[in-house]
């Protein structure tokens, strides 16, 4: 460590990450918001579903580049999380066979429920089937389970896309 940097608690450095993941679902919420009562429900849903698709796209891009540049595969093995781990709670599970990842405490969720927003803030939850296709078009990031939806936790897979739904949109 450089004898210029500064050692921060865990604790605060939690604090500090949920502040921003604060500010950023607050901002979705409003840009959102703003952009359904400016256009209408179907148009805003529409923008809001291609942004998130935009945004999780360039995501997916950067961790494709990433793998590809150290020479991995682009597996689901190799997808690298772009989330803050210290502020998700969460495990990895079986169920069925299938390696799962569930998270009990999202704190975008968190502040969406508690604007009572579910409906618009549950379209963010696109960006993850976005990063994927970004990442590697043949495979698909699916919720099984989620928070927003009034679910206890959010349960998440990746799977192998079949030839015929490499084809299907987004959201």
């Amino acid at each position: 460590m450089n004898e210029n940097e500064e050692m921060i608690p865990k604790t605060e450095a939690l604090k500090q990450i949920k502040l921003g993941l604060r500010r950023a679902a607050l901002i979705y919420h409003y840009f959102a918001k703003t952009l359904v009562e400016e256009l209408g429900e179907n148009r805003g849903t529409e923008l809001i579903r291609r942004a998130i698709n935009a945004y999780g796209t360039h995501i997916g891009n950067i961790a494709r580049d990433k793998s590809l540049a150290e020479g991995r595969p682009l597996t689901p093995e190799n997808f690298e999380s772009d989330l803050p781990d210290l502020a998700w709670d969460g495990e990895q599970v079986t169920v069925d066979g299938e390696e799962r990842y569930r998270v009990y405490n999202c704190p975008l969720a968190k502040e969406w429920l508690e604007l009572g927003e579910q409906k618009r803030a549950r379209l963010y939850c696109f960006v993850d089937q976005a990063k994927m296709k970004g990442f590697n078009p043949e495979y698909e990031y699916v919720h099984i389970k989620n928070i927003l939806d009034g679910d206890p936790y959010c349960e998440l897979v990746i799977r192998p896309l079949s030839k015929n739904d490499s084809q299907k949109p987004i959201g």
